[in-house]
């Protein structure tokens, strides 16, 4: 950091949404305590996900979205 404050690009980032580690459905299964298959089930019923390659991936703040919504 330079002695005039942050750089532009710095600031930027700061202002951007923290990335976070996607999880996979066999860490969703264990978050969730059910199978693999179940959460392909639900998956296939609205569970968030976004699809790299032939992989899903779920953002944690969507499955815990998902989670406060089924409890509604």
């Amino acid at each position: 950091m330079s002695k005039h404050g942050p750089s532009a690009s710095s600031t930027r980032l700061a202002r951007t949404k923290e990335v976070q580690k996607l999880l996979t459905v066999a860490e969703v299964a264990d978050i969730l305590g059910i199978s693999k298959v179940k959460v392909y089930e639900l998956l296939k019923q609205g569970l968030p996900s976004v699809k790299i390659g032939g992989a899903r991936r779920i953002q944690p703040e969507k499955l815990q979205a998902w989670i406060e919504r089924q409890s509604a």
